[in-house]
C-alpha cells in the first residue's frame, strides 16, 4: 500500500513538472488615452482641514488602473504562492490605489493614513461590507470569496471611490506607469485575454501561449 501511494505521488509530480516546464508567459504594453483630472471637495469631517496636506485631484483613465487577465485557465493550474495582501489606502481623502485586483479567497487591507476619520463600505452583490469609522493609523481587512467587481466608498466623503476586481485565479497583472504588464507563466494553449478598466471599455483578444514568451501591444487609443 505504501508503495502504491508513492507511485501515485511520483506520477502526479511528473505531470505537474511537465506542465510547469512547458509554461509560457504573456507580457506587453497597454496604451491608454491621456488621463483626465477629476474633481474633489475637501471635507475634513471628522478632523482638521489644516491637517490635510492639500486637495488632490483624482485622475481618470490612468493606465495603472487597468487589470490584464485571462478569462479561464486549465483545471489544476497553479499561479504560485499567493502575493502579499494588497492595500487600498485612505490617503489625502482618496483611495490609493484606485483599483486593486485580488484572486478569489484572498483579502485586502484598508489602512487609514489621513489625520481624519474615514469609513469603508460596499453594497456590491459580490461582497457587501461596512467597516465603520476609524481614525488614522488603524486598518481593517476584508476577505473576498466570490469573483466579481466590488465598488468601494466612504460614507463620510462622497468623492471617495475605489474598485476591487476579484478574479477566480491569480493569472492577472497590473500595468506600471509605462503600461508594461506581465502575467504569471501559463500552460500552453488558447486563452481569452481581457483588459478591465473602470473608465474605459473592455479589451478582448484571443491569444495562443506556446513554450516561450508572448509579447503584445494593447491599445485603447483610436
Amino acid at each position: 500500500m505504501v508503495h502504491l501511494r508513492s507511485c501515485l505521488s511520483s506520477a502526479t509530480l511528473a505531470v505537474l513538472f511537465a506542465a510547469t516546464a512547458g509554461a509560457g508567459s504573456i507580457s506587453g504594453t497597454l496604451h491608454a488615452p491621456m488621463a483626465a483630472p477629476g474633481s474633489m471637495q475637501v471635507n475634513p469631517y471628522a478632523g482638521s482641514a489644516r491637517s490635510l496636506p492639500g486637495a488632490h485631484m483624482m485622475q481618470r483613465g490612468l493606465v495603472t488602473d487597468a487589470v490584464v487577465y485571462v478569462d479561464e485557465v486549465p483545471v489544476g493550474s497553479d499561479a504560485g504562492a499567493p502575493p502579499e495582501t494588497p492595500r487600498l489606502t485612505q490617503k489625502d481623502q482618496m483611495f490609493a490605489p484606485r483599483v486593486v485586483a485580488v484572486a478569489r479567497g484572498n483579502a485586502v487591507d484598508f489602512p487609514n493614513m489621513d489625520p481624519i476619520f474615514h469609513n469603508v463600505f460596499s453594497v456590491s452583490p459580490t461582497r457587501r461590507f461596512d467597516l465603520g469609522k476609524y481614525p488614522r493609523g488603524h486598518s481593517r481587512q476584508v476577505t473576498f470569496s466570490r469573483a466579481g467587481l466590488v465598488k468601494v466608498y466612504c460614507d463620510i466623503h462622497a468623492n471617495m471611490e475605489a474598485f476591487v476586481l476579484v478574479l477566480p485565479h491569480g493569472f492577472f497583472a497590473r500595468p506600471d506607469a509605462s503600461g508594461h504588464f506581465a502575467l504569471p507563466p501559463l500552460p500552453p494553449g488558447k486563452y481569452t485575454l481581457k483588459v478591465w478598466h473602470p473608465d474605459l471599455p473592455d479589451l478582448i483578444r484571443e491569444v495562443r501561449v506556446g513554450e516561450g514568451d508572448l509579447d503584445l501591444t494593447l491599445d485603447y487609443r483610436p
